[in-house]
C-alpha cells in the first residue's frame, strides 16, 4: 500500500517539474483517495506502467489549453496534436522517473503511452489504494493519479 511519505515523492516531483520546465511552480491540492470508479481524464493523458517491487500505474492528465501554455513557456511554437502527446508523456515519464530515485532500482517504469481525445477511463491497479493529486498551474487544472500496490 502507498504510504503518505511515498505519496509526497509524487507531490514534490510534480511541483519540481513545473518549477524547472516552466520556470513557474504549480500548486498542488490535497491528494485524495479514489473511492468510487476511476477519475475522469482530460484531453491528454500520459500513462506510465510500474512493475517490479511496486505494481500499478501513474498517469498525468491535462487539458489542451494547459499543455499549450506549458509549451509556450518552454519556448516551443509547435502546438500540434503530436507535440501535445509528446509533452503529456514527458511529464508523466519525468515525474515517475524522479520517483524512481526514492523508490529504488526495483521501481521499474515503462515507456509512456498516451491517450488523447477519448474521454475513456484509465484502469487503476486492482487491489491498490489509488490517489488523485490535483495540480493547479496558472489558471489551469490537471491531475496526477498514482495507483500502486
Amino acid at each position: 500500500m502507498l504510504q503518505e511519505h511515498e505519496l509526497k515523492t509524487f507531490v514534490e516531483g510534480t511541483t519540481n517539474y513545473f518549477e524547472v520546465a516552466a520556470q513557474q511552480p504549480a500548486t498542488v491540492g490535497s491528494p485524495y483517495l479514489v473511492t468510487d470508479g476511476t477519475p475522469a481524464v482530460h484531453d491528454y493523458t500520459g500513462i506510465i506502467t510500474i512493475t517490479g517491487k511496486r505494481e500499478g500505474i501513474v498517469y498525468f492528465t491535462a487539458p489542451r489549453a494547459m499543455l499549450t501554455v506549458l509549451l509556450m513557456k518552454m519556448q516551443e511554437s509547435d502546438f500540434s496534436h503530436e507535440n501535445m502527446r509528446d509533452l503529456v508523456g514527458e511529464v508523466a515519464n519525468t515525474i515517475s522517473g524522479n520517483a524512481r530515485r526514492d523508490f529504488g532500482s526495483e521501481f521499474i517504469i515503462s515507456v509512456p503511452s498516451v491517450v488523447s481525445g477519448e474521454k475513456s477511463e484509465i484502469p487503476l491497479a486492482p487491489g491498490a489504494r489509488s490517489f488523485v493529486i490535483p495540480i493547479n498551474w496558472r489558471s489551469h487544472s490537471a491531475k496526477l493519479v498514482v495507483s500502486l500496490k
